[in-house]
Formats: C-alpha cells, structure tokens, sequence
C-alpha cells in the first residue's frame, strides 16, 4: 500500500456560481432597484468587516461565458461559517433573482513536505498560503480536477518518492510564472465531486493559458490529472458590482 501524503488545512472555500435572472431584473423600477443593492451593499459591507478583522475573505467576479454570470467565492475558518455565508446570500432579495448554476466546497490545502518534529503552523509563510486574503487581480481561473485511477495510471499505486519527484517537477513549471499568476489549491476529496479545486490570479487571462498548456507537458499532468470544467472571470469591487447591476 502507498502512503498518503501528509497535507495541511487552512480555511474552507465555498465558490457560488449564479446566474442573473435578466429579464426580471430589467422588469424592476429604479427604485426597486437601489432598494435590492442596498441590501446587498449591506451584507458586502458584513463581509468586509470580517475580512478586516483576518476571519476570511471574500471576493466577486463577473464570469465570462452561458456556465455563469457571477461567482462569489468565500473563505471562512469552519464549514458551519460557510454556510452562513450562503445562507444569507440566499435571504438577500437580489438572490431571488439568481439561479445557483454550480457550486464547489473544499478547504484551502497544502502537501506537507517538511521534516518531522517541525510545526508547520507556526511558519509565517505557510499561514500565509493556508489562511489567504483572495487576490485582487484583475481576473481568475477556476477549475476542479482528479488525478487519476484507472488501469495502469494510478496515481495512488505511486510510491511516495515517484509522487514526490513528479510533484517537484510539476511546481517548477508554476514558479517560472511567479509575479503573472498566483494561485490557491483547494482539497475536495468527500467535501466535493472532484478531489482538488484550482483557482490562479493574474492580470492577464493569457498567462492562464500558457502555465495550463505548459503543464499539460508535464508527466503528472499528461498521465495522471483529469479536469473539469473551467471558468474565467473579471473581478468586481463592491462599487463596480453596483454600477453592473444598474441599467
């Protein structure tokens, strides 16, 4: 049997992905309008606060493309958070005029590879990547993905060391793109349908596409990962997301 790597948790991640119902929006007065943002502006101003006092982060995103109009990701320190968060989203008016077209649950992740005796918790560099602030960059990349099981290319038949080298391989691929993209790797495994959720940062949506097709190169990535569905998105500060919203 292959030993499991050893992974580190950090805050739980809901991505909410809507889509506006348009015409019934576009079938309010003006009034009516500003009354639903308001409320909204509200809940935002919520989120900001507990942002401010380091108990998570927020962020929203105007996607491009039929999957979605919109997707709100939410970081909290507990999945009960979590569900508060949806929960008064979902008691918003504006929410009645969106439909949850998706969702991905998981928990802010990271392979533990350091020696043993060493609290990983107590490094500032590793609370960092495990309790982030979502980067305000211009644009995201959203994706789930598996590594795969099937046959021969079995990921988890692996021994440690042949997951360790291909992982180390595989990370030299994304430092050559530190300062175009940043990214935060989500564990879903029993949390979601896929075993990781993806999300980079940049400000340009091209480099998405570069560090994805270089690492499909790669042998972890040409042998053994699977993905699902991706989407690209703009980021919207609370201002802009009420200038989105007004005809």
């Amino acid at each position: 049997m292959s030993n499991p790597t050893e992974t580190l948790e950090g805050w739980y991640c809901l991505a909410d992905f809507r889509k506006i119902d348009w015409k019934c929006w576009k079938s309010l007065s003006d009034h009516q309008r500003q009354e639903i943002l308001e409320e909204m502006m509200e809940l935002w101003n919520q989120w900001t606060n507990s942002q401010e006092r380091s108990e998570g982060s927020h962020a929203l995103f105007q996607i491009v493309g039929h999957k979605a109009d919109i997707m709100i990701m939410f970081l909290r320190p507990t999945l009960e958070e979590l569900t508060q968060m949806e929960l008064s989203f979902n008691k918003t008016r504006f929410a009645d005029f969106t439909v949850q077209s998706t969702s991905y649950v998981s928990v802010v992740e990271l392979s533990n590879y350091l020696p043993k005796g060493e609290d990983p918790y107590h490094k500032p560099e590793i609370r960092e990547r495990l309790f982030p602030k979502i980067p305000l960059t211009d644009y995201i990349c959203f994706y789930p993905m598996n590594k795969l099981r099937t046959g021969n290319e079995n990921w988890y038949m692996l021994s440690t060391e042949e997951r360790k080298q291909m992982m180390r391989s595989h990370s030299l691929i994304g430092r050559n793109y530190a300062g175009k993209v940043k990214q935060i790797i989500l564990g879903s495994v029993g949390l979601d349908d896929y075993e990781w959720g993806v999300a980079l940062f940049g400000n340009d949506p091209i480099q998405f596409k570069k560090l994805i097709y270089e690492m499909r190169f790669d042998e972890v990535s040409a042998r053994f990962s699977e993905f699902g569905s991706f989407f690209v998105g703009k980021y919207v500060s609370k201002e802009h997301f009420h200038h989105l919203l007004q005809l």
